[in-house]
């Protein structure tokens, strides 16, 4: 297998790992009657992203969300030849991972779907802020398109389980199209879809810009001299 199969592969991998325990974890707590709580599913997705860091990050950087992958191209930190073979890996991987979770949970009616708790336009714009504040911190402790060894993962994974305690309530705290997509088309609850396929990119893309003007060109563009 080649150099970007293998990428390609490890991002599939990583998004599966990704959705299948974290919304996993969502439908175990629903079924079981809470025994997971809420802090335990946002605990899920924070050590499964920061897991998937350290097992696949020096071979595909471990993005595992489209968002990423588009961020790091705007931010010239990643190949735009690549993106969209990142996104079809992700995407696939994700949904991969919820069309196991509906074999393996067929009582789930959402199979941890993300939906507003109230206005979408409140969720929408949490779920911007959500993506901007993660993208920030991967900009901040990634070399290229490639975080640094496990002090980044543990920042990056914290981050996500930080934003999903504060958040899950309020909007699912999504911040990766590819987790909302998955369960959403397998499930067939497409109502705000829309929602989560556009702000966590639209975060990601005004943290570039934030992280460019605060760090500098060369710091965005991952460069060692701010």
């Amino acid at each position: 297998m080649n150099g970007l199969g293998k990428r390609l592969l490890a991002e599939c991998f990583g998004t599966f790992a990704m959705v299948f325990a974290g919304t996993g974890a969502i439908v175990v707590n629903q079924i079981s009657g809470g025994v997971v709580t809420h802090v335990g599913v946002s605990l899920v997705f924070g050590l499964v992203v920061f897991a998937m860091i350290e097992v696949i990050g020096d071979v595909s950087g471990a993005h595992i969300n489209p968002a990423v992958t588009l961020a790091f191209a705007v931010a010239g930190r990643f190949k735009w030849r690549d993106v969209l073979s990142y996104w079809i890996a992700q995407i696939g991987g994700a949904l991969l991972a919820s069309s196991l979770l509906r074999w393996l949970y067929p009582e789930s009616e959402t199979l941890g779907a993300t939906l507003p708790a109230g206005l979408a336009s409140h969720a929408f714009v949490i779920e911007v802020l959500l993506g901007l504040m993660l993208m920030y911190a991967i900009l901040a402790v990634s070399t290229g398109a490639r975080e640094r060894g496990s002090s980044a993962a543990a920042t990056i994974g914290a981050v996500v389980a930080l934003e999903a305690l504060f958040a899950g309530p309020a909007t699912g705290a999504s911040m990766n199209p590819a987790r909302s997509l998955a369960p959403a088309l397998v499930s067939g609850h497409l109502e705000h879809l829309w929602l989560y396929l556009v702000a966590p990119p639209l975060g990601m893309l005004l943290a570039v810009l934030l992280f460019g003007a605060i760090k500098g060109r060369n710091a965005l563009a991952g460069k060692d001299k701010p």
